[in-house]
Parts: C-alpha cells; structure tokens; sequence
C-alpha cells in the first residue's frame, strides 16, 4: 500500500474512536471488532474478511504512539493524501513522508515472493500462545517511491495540439551520505534485538491472548540505528531535484489529471519508483472555446444577413478562415458545425467547430438608414410602424 492510499483512509473512524481518543481505549475497540470480524468467526463472510483487514489495518498504525503522531500529522499536512512539489507554471510545495504499510503487512513465504501478513499483526488473538512468523526484516525489502503531484499551466493552442514540457520535481530519496542506512559513515545499523530483526513483536494479554504489533524498539524497521547519519538523523531520507520533459497529450481539458507511470519519487533498495500526477490548468483563448473534442466560436452578422442570407468569414484556431454559409431567416443564437476545425480524439480524427451567430443591433443609424427600417417595418405590418416615423 503506498502512502497516498495510506493517507487517504480514516483509521479513527475505522475504528470507531475520537481522534483524542486513549491507547486503552484504541486497544478495547480494536479487540472488540477483531473478534467480531474474525473470518474463523465468519466463515465464508466476504464482508467480514474486509471488515477485519481494515480494522487490523487501523490499530497497527493508531496502536504505535510514534506512527500514530507520524499518521495525525501527515494528514494534517496533506490532507486527503498525495505530495506537491514545486513544478510546472503552477508550483507547490514539497513534503517527506516515509512510512509504507509495505512494511507491516508484507512478510516472507517459505523463502519465495512476498504475501501479505494480516496473520502476523494479530499473531495468535484466537490460539493460545500464538506465535509470529520468521521474515525478511521491513528495512531490507524493496519499497516502492511515493507517487508524486504537480501542475502545469500550458496555452490554450497547447492544449488543443500537445505540447512538452519541463517540470522541475522535489522528491523524496535515499540520503545520499549514508545510502539510505540511516547509519553514520563507516557504520552500519544493526539487527534490533527486541524483535531480532522482524520488525514485529508478540505480546501475550491475560496468559492466553497474543497480539503481534510493530516492534516500538526499532519502529518495525527491524534495523536499529546506534550512530545516525549527521544529514538525515538516522532517517535514512533525503531529497532529490531533477527536470523532466512531461508530454501533455492533445485535447486534454483545464483541470485534467494526468497519471506518468514509474515517474515519481525512486524506490528503495531496487524497489519500484512511483507515479507522477500532473494537474493541467489551460489558459483561456481569446476568441475560442472548448466543448469536449469541439470548439466553439462566436460571431457577429448583421440584421441583413440573419434575414436575407448570406455569406461570412469564420477565423480558425490555426489555418487560413473558412466561409461560413447562413441561410436567409436565420436566428440569433443559431449554431452551425464546420467539420474537422475541432481538438483531436484519439482515433486521429478531429472534432468540429460550432460557430454560434450572434445579430448585432447598431448604436447609431443615420437619417436615410432609419428611413429604410420604418420602410421595412410599415412594409411587414409592425404595429409600432403607426407610432413611428422618420
């Protein structure tokens, strides 16, 4: 699970506490809704399973008092998940964040791939002394980087065609001095022997209920540091500055989300690096619009042409103008299509151009021009026309 996803769950509401809420009274509820939960309790009850991950999923974070304050914080900082940096013509800004659920609930099988562990965090709650599985510690795992957010402010023409662009990413990355140790320079952290490097400690309640929790010693790392790095504190992170070239397709919209795979922050120990999100802003065009795959434009006839018919010219995003046929009678507002004048789709074709006419009525009219409108309105019965003169 990455940290976005991690953020953007509510485990005090999962669990059905206050944020305020005491480790007595986490442990209690936990307890009460695993038992609940539990699918030897619930056999063949899908929704129970699910109930019974999130809540174990919740009390192993809310139940460690370090990743608890880790967790209200994050979320305080980023509310509902996912990092800005500083990038494009929109910026932002930058934060670390570091605790990966990866490494409570992925362990070891029998020396193949890795599995999940939901088994491990509550160990033996139903089998009298339970007992924790054997597993490569959490700090020598691959850990995939954490996805990445920015903007982007591109032109209208460039959102309408495609354009390229440099992004300047802030990320988070391996501390440069000590590798990602944590450890100071001709140091290496060593295997913590609370938990003998699991990174999870069994605790036994009342004689016979055994609960498996992230070892406080070494904060589930399963790796203690004795002499931190002076850059990173023993954290074991840094930062990273690079300039990207982000294609932003054709026809993307103003407040589209784009997701670039793999073009996040780089992952740990040849872990995976995450996905880059970028939000496009578009800037408005002076005369054209979007609808969708279409433009829209809007242009003035006179009265004349509205009602005897005519021919005008209509301008194009890029390219020479295209005359535009309009039918005698014709309303104000009507909307006619010029085919292929639009954005592309994703097919290659392109979408049209909905040209909507607008008649516009004059401010001033000299003596010989009104002459000819009470001509015209005498001529077509007007009732004003008796009210009316030159």
């Amino acid at each position: 699970m990455g940290t976005k996803e991690w953020l953007e769950k509510d485990f005090y509401k999962v669990l059905g506490v206050s944020k305020d809420a005491s480790q007595e009274d986490i442990k209690k509820s936990y307890r009460k809704l695993a038992r609940q939960n539990h699918p030897d309790a619930n056999k063949g009850d899908t929704k129970s399973e699910e109930r019974f991950k999130e809540v174990s999923e919740a009390y192993s974070v809310l139940s460690d008092p370090a990743k608890r304050k880790e967790y209200d914080e994050a979320r305080s900082l980023f509310g509902n998940g996912g990092f800005r940096f500083p990038g494009g013509q929109g910026g932002g800004q930058g934060g670390g964040f570091n605790f990966d659920l990866n490494d409570i609930f992925t362990q070891r099988q029998g020396g193949g791939g890795q599995g999940g562990g939901l088994g491990d965090i509550l160990g033996g709650i139903f089998t009298p002394g339970g007992r924790t599985t054997t597993r490569t510690p959490p700090g020598a795992r691959p850990r995939r980087g954490a996805d990445v957010e920015t903007e982007a402010t591109i032109g209208f023409t460039d959102g309408v065609n495609g354009v390229t662009v440099p992004l300047r990413m802030t990320s988070e990355a391996a501390c440069p001095d000590c590798m990602g140790t944590g450890a100071k320079a001709g140091t290496v952290p060593r295997v913590c022997p609370e938990c003998e490097g699991v990174g999870m400690k069994a605790t036994t309640q009342g004689g016979t209920l055994s609960i498996t929790e992230p070892c406080r010693n070494c904060k589930g790392r399963g790796l203690v540091v004795d002499d931190p790095c002076p850059t990173c504190h023993g954290s074991g992170r840094g930062t990273s500055s690079r300039t990207m070239q982000v294609r932003i397709p054709s026809g993307v919209a103003d407040g589209q989300r784009i997701r670039l795979r793999g073009k996040g922050a780089p992952g740990e120990r040849g872990g995976p690096a995450g996905d880059l999100y970028v939000t496009v802003h578009v800037s408005a065009h002076e005369k054209f619009g979007r609808k969708g795959e279409h433009l829209t434009l809007t242009v003035p006839i006179s009265f004349p042409e509205a009602a005897l018919g005519g021919e005008v010219q209509v301008p194009t995003l890029e390219g020479p103008e295209v005359k535009l046929k309009i039918p005698a009678g014709t309303p104000n507002g009507r909307t006619f299509r010029v085919r292929g004048k639009g954005t592309a789709r994703r097919d290659g074709t392109k979408g049209d151009l909905l040209v909507t006419v607008e008649v516009v009525v004059p401010d001033h009219l000299d003596e010989k021009a009104k002459e000819a409108l009470d001509a015209y309105r005498r001529a077509v019965g007007d009732p004003s026309a008796a009210q009316g003169g030159s």
